[in-house]
């Protein structure tokens, strides 16, 4: 089994920055793509970012990029979740998954998911 755990979140005000982290356990963490998604009340879970087994790849969704980065460190089986100029928009619950097969943006594609840290951006 495979087990992740979101930290990091709270509420900030518009502008300001938080970073995520993930933690996980159970697996060796450096076979597997990791992704990062977001899913605010009432929508669909979002693709936000990826990063590839060995952190060469990187891919970001259009709502994020230029904005928040994506990184891991395979010695500490964890993955980090940068998020800079924090907007109301970015209010959601952040999930991050595991995948064996490379970066992938569907959420279909990731086999273990995090219970998920709440990121309140206030404006």
């Amino acid at each position: 089994q495979v087990q992740l755990v979101e930290s990091g979140g709270g509420l900030v005000q518009a502008g300001e920055s938080l970073r995520l982290s993930c933690a996980a356990s159970g697996r060796t963490f450096s076979s597997y793509a990791i992704g990062w998604f977001r899913q605010a009340p009432g929508k669909e879970r979002d693709f936000l970012t990826s990063i590839s087994w060995n952190g060469g790849t990187t891919y970001y969704s259009d709502s994020v990029k230029g904005r928040f980065i994506i990184s891991r460190d395979n010695a500490e089986n964890t993955v980090y979740l940068q998020m800079n100029s924090l907007k109301p928009e970015d209010t959601a619950v952040y999930y991050c998954a595991l995948t064996r097969w490379g970066t992938r943006t569907s959420a279909n594609w990731y086999d273990y998911w995090g219970q998920g840290t709440q990121v309140t951006v206030s404006s």
